[in-house]
């Protein structure tokens, strides 16, 4: 019996893709602070995220890293799917009102459990890598009617 009977979107195939592009700026980042209470001045001073190694304002990691949580949910797998572990490498940081794509790409995929490890990148529009690495998910069966 395959393992994702019941799951949206099926069992992906090995290779399969997907990506989401969204521009990240103050506005999300005051949402997350809001969420995780991460007010750290290098999102929120303008002056001391200019005096930095950074020199501006720097979306949290979370906010970014957050675009592959979009991807996973609502396209590749699919709608029931969560991490059960990552391992990102923050290669460079985002700054405000910069434009990201998030994408996911298919490693493995077992055919007895919903459970897949999927190739992580996101990048800035200039093709830049900021965040790189891996994550493995499962995706739970729901109801089709939900």
């Amino acid at each position: 019996m395959n393992g994702w009977t019941g799951t949206r979107n099926g069992m992906p195939e090995v290779g399969a893709t997907a990506s989401i592009t969204k521009r990240l700026g103050a506005h999300e980042v005051a949402l997350f602070a809001e969420i995780s209470g991460d007010h750290n001045p290098l999102h929120f001073d303008r002056e001391v995220a200019q005096a930095s190694r950074f020199g501006g304002l720097i979306t949290h990691g979370g906010v970014t890293s957050g675009l592959l949580n979009a991807v996973v949910a609502e396209h590749l797998p699919g709608p029931g799917t969560v991490f059960l572990s990552t391992s990102w490498n923050f290669r460079r940081p985002t700054y405000f009102d910069e434009e990201m794509t998030a994408t996911v790409t298919v490693s493995t995929v077992r055919e007895d459990k919903p459970i897949c490890t999927l190739a992580t990148t996101v990048t800035n529009a200039d093709g830049e890598v900021c965040i790189d690495g891996e994550a493995v998910t499962y995706t739970a069966p729901l109801d089709q009617d939900s």
